[in-house]
């Protein structure tokens, strides 16, 4: 048994009935929500550790809701597409949501993705525990405890997963990653996207870090990415 809370908003009672079931087995506490309308207000009473979002929703869709529950929270959202929907996996991951799964699906697979990135999740949050700190460099800091991004004196809303790029490249100054290590470092090794998702990030990074400064997030062309920070003579 688990005490994690499970947010499911899918206008498909069938379908959130069934998903209701598949976790329920494995412990967890789930509530449904039907509409997009209802959704937010339903996601601030209950509180849950992780959000299973259907694409196509009645008065807000999906897109909506990420956008709306990551202006206020970094809890996992995993979307839920119907096959052949028309759905972009690149942009629905860089809005903010941690995960997708395509309907119909398998219950095993659908509990194995939740608690996958509920354990991704709960490592992040140990940050402390996984040699994680905040960093400061010249006209930028980042502070993982707190999600807090300051540069040249304001503070950058970052979606969770720019924020954990971001956060591991400056760890790492000066070495050089592919896109499949920083896929498997941010994103986990059982992610289903492909690399476009990491360069999609990088140039939301860029555009946000718009001054000329003493570092940068380097391009290794054929390889991959690197942050490099100069040293003054």
């Amino acid at each position: 048994m688990n005490d994690n809370k499970i947010l499911i908003v899918d206008d498909d009672r069938h379908i959130a009935e069934l998903i209701a079931l598949y976790l329920d087995k494995e412990g967890f506490v789930t509530r449904q929500v039907h509409t997009g309308g209802s959704a937010m207000a339903e996601f601030a009473a209950f509180s849950p550790h992780l959000v299973l979002l259907d694409l196509m929703l009645p008065e807000k869709d999906g897109h909506e809701i990420c956008r709306e529950i990551r202006k206020v929270s970094a809890v996992p959202i995993i979307m839920l597409t119907a096959k052949g929907e028309v759905f972009d996996k690149v942009l629905g991951l860089t809005m903010g949501a941690d995960d997708y799964i395509v309907k119909p699906f398998d219950g095993k697979e659908l509990v194995a993705r939740v608690k996958a990135v509920l354990r991704r999740y709960d490592a992040g949050l140990s940050a402390e525990d996984a040699g994680q700190r905040a960093i400061n460099i010249p006209n930028l800091s980042i502070n993982p405890a707190t999600y807090n991004v300051v540069y040249h004196g304001r503070t950058l809303e970052l979606p969770p997963k720019e924020f954990e790029l971001l956060h591991f490249l400056l760890s790492h100054p000066g070495r050089v990653f592919t896109r499949n290590q920083l896929l498997d470092n941010i994103w986990g090794y059982d992610f289903f996207g492909d690399s476009r998702t990491v360069d999609v990030h990088i140039k939301r990074i860029r555009e946000k870090l718009e001054h000329n400064d003493t570092w940068s997030i380097k391009t290794v062309w054929g390889v991959g990415y690197k942050f490099e920070l100069k040293t003054e003579n």
